[in-house]
């Protein structure tokens, strides 16, 4: 269990970095700039790399914990997509509340697409690495 934990986590964080990293400061670099939010000039990546290596290692701990049966893929989608919602509350409506946010609505439709793809693709990951759990001991 211990390896597919940490493949789990490896995988999600793979995952994520590929899709924010062109995400966030290649194609709506100008748009997250534009909101006002993320305008550091130099991101710090490895701190970006901990948050998802953190991020990873609790969904691949709870995971197992949460499956009931079912097709991998999709148990791991549905999980992540609502430990998604959960992280996407924290790191954009919650930003809204605390920031001047230039385009609100702009920024919660772009963030909410970037979430729902990152968590989408990294559950079936986290899916397909775990597999089918024996229920009984998960």
């Amino acid at each position: 269990m211990l390896l597919k934990r940490l493949l789990a986590t490896f995988a999600y964080t793979v995952i994520s970095m590929l899709i924010a990293v062109p995400w966030h400061l290649g194609w709506f670099k100008q748009q997250y700039h534009d909101f006002g939010v993320y305008t550091r000039a130099d991101p710090i990546i490895p701190l970006g790399m901990a948050t998802m290596l953190i991020q990873g290692g609790v969904m691949a701990w709870l995971y197992p914990r949460w499956y009931r049966g079912g097709t991998p893929a999709l148990e791991g989608t549905k999980f992540a997509l609502l430990f998604g919602v959960f992280l996407y509350s924290a790191s954009t409506l919650a930003t809204i509340a605390k920031v001047a946010v230039a385009d609100p609505w702009q920024f919660v439709l772009l963030s909410g697409i970037f979430h729902a793809l990152q968590f989408g693709l990294c559950g079936a990951a986290i899916g397909l690495v775990f597999g089918r759990l024996d229920t009984k001991t998960a």
